[in-house]
């Protein structure tokens, strides 16, 4: 973990796992091994390729310090409970509060509390790590 001069405070704890959730969709997916297709790739004509929807997705990789960066967030994830993780995560990924109170069964504050306390107790256990 990089050497802070600053204490952690809950926006620079919800911002860190904001940059993680871009960061991991920036990865490239995970293939399983062993498997191929042997199917020849089909070369569609350009009247073809306009009918359809598909669209190309361009992503660009992370940088090894982005990579970096979302590994130690990751770390931050064990000091959580469960649910405190699912939700934490789901705001990271931005998902709106009312899918995430739909997801918990509980009520927008109460969510927003929730996930409060949790900056909070990351902030707080970064903090003191940072003292040893």
């Amino acid at each position: 973990m990089a050497e802070r001069n600053t204490p952690w405070t809950p926006d620079d704890v919800a911002n860190r796992f904001e940059d993680a959730a871009v960061t991991a969709r920036r990865l490239p997916s995970a293939n399983v091994q062993g498997y191929f297709n042997a199917w020849p790739t089909i070369v569609r004509c350009q009247w073809e390729m306009l009918a359809t929807d598909e669209r190309v997705v361009c992503r660009f990789p992370p940088s090894p310090k982005d990579v970096e960066d979302m590994l130690e967030v990751m770390l931050w994830v064990q000091w959580l409970e469960v649910e405190q993780r699912h939700l934490v995560w789901m705001r990271a990924k931005r998902y709106g509060w009312r899918d995430i109170c739909t997801r918990f069964a509980i009520g927008r504050s109460t969510a927003w509390r929730h996930w409060n306390q949790a900056m909070a107790l990351m902030a707080e256990k970064l903090n003191d790590s940072s003292k040893k």
